[in-house]
């Protein structure tokens, strides 16, 4: 085994577990607000219309300002994706060789400043291009935290602390209908946005002025001294060269990388080994394929739900009602989930198994619910099947940082993320909007789109009978070896030099 790099890395004076979980929590319930804001009807508003009898009613909120159609609307709550997608990768590639507590910071600056640009935005194009700057912002954020948490947690509660963690994602969405839903209604809504990027502004600032961590698996000094090294060890020994006619000289300066081209190269060779060892494995990737049929349709609650429940149940704060029943489930659900595996042993079977059981009935309490004539049946049954779907964020991320090596849990929670994303509530918001626009009934488009939890549970129901092996304690011999020895090999070999002068090849 290989003695883990961090392990001598002091701890900083600011650090207690507990502290650390505090700051991550906070920062991920903002991320959250500010996805629950831009939904909920105060902020995100309706489209002018004209009633039977001639009269007609402005539009408000974003959707009147800028008169944009569902379809429009659906792609700018999805906005964000296109740079969680482009930049998620990348933090997490950038975490082997500079301070991921550093990225963390300039992840958060690039959010506050998008947010406070959604607030000042004056066309759809402007807010859409300020909504994907928030998703690099966020991308350094979902990438780095959990597997902060996943370090630092007690052992005996690290599905707990991670529920905690992502308990704060409910309770986000659930805060930013009401905070939205009342700025907006009250103020305007360009100063919810604004209030965002303020309440922002002193997290973005703590990740560069606190002393950072480091991440177990990881050592980014290690990594820049590579770096470093390939930018002052020369291809060739000068006392080489001298021996080497000119036409072999020749070749060898054409074939120099220069030291950004080596950087670059050496940083997307190791991402892309990186990336096929999370793509080979089955674990990983039947947790991803569940993830994201789940996240399909929480991603049609959190946006829709509140104009589905307000045009279906005619509700008269629909705002209010479904950020209440989000706060509550999500909070109960979400800690129920990571104490309930915690009890149970926490294991990558045992979170399978309470993946599938918790999402089918969960299926089945909200399919029900949109069957319901009646208001009060619809809150009881939808709360119930929240509170089941709820319990399974702390146990499919808790097997997406423990199927992987320590030094791969960074890449893992951001393809995690990327994928969910993409090819799960991107797609769905807009689909939404389409098959709304063609039905035009919010009961039908909202019953098609839960019966995919159905397929959700059978696909983690596939992940209880994979071999699974919890790779938390496994140290990345590999990728120190490849340290070590691309600090000590030269980047050409002596003797395939010497074999070239010596057969005369040019």
């Amino acid at each position: 085994m290989t003695k883990n790099p961090t392990a001598a890395i002091p701890i900083p004076s600011w650090f207690s577990p507990e502290r650390l979980l505090v700051i991550l929590c906070v920062v991920n319930l903002l991320n959250y607000v500010d996805r629950g804001a831009i939904a909920s009807n105060g902020v995100n508003g309706s489209i002018g219309i004209c009633d039977e009898s001639g009269i007609c009613h402005a539009g408000t909120g974003i959707q009147g300002d800028f008169k944009l159609n569902n379809f429009q609307d659906g792609i700018l709550s999805s906005a964000f994706m296109v740079g969680l997608l482009l930049a998620s990768p990348i933090f997490a590639s950038l975490a082997k060789s500079h301070s991921p507590f550093r990225l963390i910071g300039v992840g958060l600056s690039v959010w506050t400043f998008a947010t406070a640009g959604c607030g000042s935005s004056f066309n759809f194009w402007s807010i859409a291009i300020c909504r994907m700057l928030v998703g690099v912002g966020e991308a350094s954020f979902i990438s780095l935290a959990a597997p902060f948490i996943d370090d630092h947690a007690p052992a005996d509660q690290k599905t707990a602390w991670l529920a905690m963690f992502y308990m704060c994602i409910p309770t986000g969405i659930a805060v930013g209908y009401v905070y939205g839903g009342y700025v907006g209604e009250n103020f305007n809504w360009r100063c919810a946005f604004w209030g965002e990027a303020i309440l922002m502004l002193p997290f973005a600032v703590l990740g560069f002025a606190m002393k950072p961590l480091q991440l177990k698996g990881l050592s980014p000094a290690e990594s820049e001294k590579l770096l470093e090294s390939m930018e002052t060890t020369p291809l060739i020994e000068d006392s080489e060269v001298s021996n080497i006619n000119s036409r072999v000289a020749g070749a060898s300066n054409e074939a120099s990388w220069s030291c950004p081209s080596s950087k670059f190269l050496y940083q997307l060779s190791r991402f892309s080994k990186d990336l096929k060892v999370l793509l080979l494995d089955k674990v990983y990737i039947v947790n991803i394929l569940g993830y994201v049929s789940y996240n399909f349709v929480i991603g049609t609650y959190s946006y829709w739900g509140p104009k589905a429940g307000y045009n279906i149940y005619h509700m008269s704060n629909p705002d209010l009602l479904f950020g209440g029943i989000t706060i509550f489930c999500g909070i109960l659900g979400t800690l129920a989930g990571g104490l309930i595996l915690d009890a149970v042993s926490a294991t990558i079977n045992n979170a399978f198994k309470l993946l599938a059981g918790a999402t089918i009935l969960g299926a089945m309490f909200c399919f029900s619910a949109f069957c319901a004539k009646n208001l009060y049946i619809f809150v009881v049954l939808f709360s119930l099947g929240e509170l089941l779907l709820f319990s399974t964020q702390a146990p499919v991320n808790y097997v997406s940082l423990h199927c992987v090596k320590p030094g791969l849990r960074p890449l893992s929670m951001a393809i995690s993320t990327v994928s969910i994303h993409i090819f799960g509530d991107v797609p769905s918001s807009p689909l939404v909007g389409i098959v709304q626009d063609y039905v035009d009934n919010w009961r039908v488009t909202t019953l098609i789109f839960t019966s995919v939890l159905f397929l959700a549970s059978g696909i983690w129901f596939i992940g209880i009978f994979l071999k699974s092996v919890d790779k938390f304690d496994e140290d990345d011999g590999e990728e120190v070896s490849i340290i070590g020895q691309a600090k000590t090999d030269p980047l050409l070999e002596e003797h395939t030099i010497k074999g070239a002068l010596d057969s005369g090849e040019p």
